[in-house]
């Protein structure tokens, strides 16, 4: 079965809403997990509202504290189940790819990942990543659609 599990998370509600799942499959799986928080380049031209307001230096370190946060979520689940547990964070405006790049450099089995559920134009719109890694990964996805 699964040893190694790749959880990408945004730190979203949908994301979670699947940690739990995920480290509870992990659990059960006996694997190990490696969660994965992809940090957003600044741009000065950007629909993220934080990055509106702050200059470059103090976005870069921002998102690291929040990042670490997200990653600090997922370690305590994971130490709370007894789940080994690596954190990784990468930077990047296509974090479809380094999900797709840290699986397979972190030689996980299983890729864990929640799916916001939109639809219609707002998925459209808005995109979803686990519909990017879906088609650009050999490794098997599993998705966690929210309650």
């Amino acid at each position: 079965m699964y040893k190694h599990i790749l959880f990408p998370t945004d730190g979203s509600p949908a994301s979670s809403e699947a940690l739990h799942c995920a480290i509870r499959f992990a659990q059960e799986a006996g694997a190990r997990v490696t969660a994965l928080h992809v940090i957003p380049d600044f741009h000065i031209f950007t629909y993220h509202p934080d990055m509106l307001e702050e200059t470059r230096g103090v976005y870069l370190k921002d998102s690291e504290v929040h990042s670490a946060s997200v990653l600090d979520e997922v370690a305590e689940a994971a130490n709370d189940y007894n789940v080994p547990c690596d954190v990784v964070q990468r930077r990047s405006d296509q974090p479809f790819e380094v999900i797709v790049a840290t699986a397979l450099d972190y030689g996980c089995d299983l890729i864990a990942m929640a799916s916001h559920g939109y639809k219609g134009v707002r998925g459209m719109l808005l995109g979803s990543e686990t519909h990017r890694v879906l088609p650009n990964t050999p490794v098997p996805v599993l998705v966690f659609r929210p309650q």
